[in-house]
């Protein structure tokens, strides 16, 4: 189930160049014909080509020692980073009675996991229900959607490799709209798209500007897969860890509107490249009259879910994002001093 939590791939920047210095941009895989700078378009082909070989190279390792290798290459970068600091006040927030030296050892830990997900990207053609890789719990629960012909949403948040939900999701014959985040650079977009293609994904609505398709998919019996557990500054507020944030009502909004249900889908990791997915009761949108109140509790309902599986696996989560609001982190500064 990619991202969530998106904004189409329009090129920005140019001015700096003259209209003559500019070519057609057509990548396999993107959404429109755009006119971007030559120089821009030469990064982007530049950047695809490495991001191919990339790809290439953990084809060959394998799947152990790709995940491997992505895994032990986080784990030594990414505390050098900026972003580190993220982590730990993420951590901060979510667990302050959690031991100094418990919360840094999963600020370390949380790297590595993050790592052998991207990675993982390359090989997800191997890492489908069929691969035997993948422990499935409540599979009946996405038969019965498929057999009903009618929709529902399907909703979970960035747990441990999330892509591992949605190859269970086209292993499980659920006609599904995948909602993705695109990437910045086109051609590495198609070359993202094309890996989801190969274990499965064939209907895509980019966020932001996929409403349309989704709502059409959904009147033709297409579920559809969103990732709930992002900043979304529009939203409504709601409580994640004791906390205010804002967050996405497209989930409650799309099944409060088609009258359907979110079904929760979570993975964990476990040893040795393999994963459990587990399909959950399914939630119902309140549907009082008061749409305002019946979203919000749809909503909240649905972070209460992503919450309750991060609380229980807090490794598996995605930490690197700031998903609450400048205030909380900014009280959490004066805290700290």
């Amino acid at each position: 189930m990619p991202g969530d939590q998106t904004r189409s791939s329009s090129p920005k920047g140019g001015s700096a160049h003259r209209d003559d210095q500019t070519r057609s941009s057509s990548p396999k895989g993107g959404s429109a014909h755009k006119e971007v700078p030559f120089l821009q378009d030469l990064n982007w082909r530049l950047e695809a080509a490495a991001f191919r070989g990339l790809f290439g190279f953990l084809r060959l390792l394998g799947v152990e020692r790709a995940s491997g290798f992505g895994g032990k290459l986080l784990r030594t970068l990414g505390p050098l980073t900026g972003t580190h600091k993220t982590v730990t006040r993420n951590l901060r927030i979510a667990f302050p009675d959690m031991d100094e030296g418990e919360r840094n050892r999963l600020a370390v830990d949380q790297w590595e996991q993050t790592g052998r997900t991207f990675a993982e990207l390359a090989v997800m053609d191997r890492l489908t229900p069929e691969s035997g890789r993948i422990d499935i719990v409540g599979l009946e629960r996405l038969h019965a959607v498929r057999d009903s012909g009618r929709p529902v949403v399907l909703i979970s948040g960035h747990l441990a490799n999330f892509e591992v939900m949605a190859a269970v999701i086209m292993a499980a014959g659920v006609p599904c709209q995948v909602t993705y985040r695109a990437a910045n650079n086109p051609y590495v977009d198609g070359l993202i798209r094309q890996s989801r293609e190969r274990y499965g994904i064939k209907l895509f609505a980019p966020k932001g500007d996929g409403t349309r398709e989704l709502m059409a998919g959904m009147k033709r019996g297409e579920s559809i897969a969103l990732l709930v557990d992002q900043k979304y500054s529009q939203g409504p507020e709601v409580e994640f860890f004791g906390q205010p944030v804002n967050a996405s009502p497209g989930a409650a909004r799309m099944a409060l509107k088609f009258g359907t249900v979110m079904q929760p889908l979570s993975v964990v990791r476990l040893p040795g490249v393999r994963f459990r997915v587990t399909a959950h009761e399914p939630i119902a949108v309140p549907d009082t009259g008061d749409k305002a109140a019946d979203v919000r509790a749809g909503v909240q309902a649905a972070n209460r879910f992503v919450e309750d599986r991060v609380r229980e696996h807090p490794v598996d989560w995605f930490w690197v994002h700031k998903r609450w609001p400048p205030q909380v982190y900014e009280a959490l500064r004066e805290a700290e001093a």
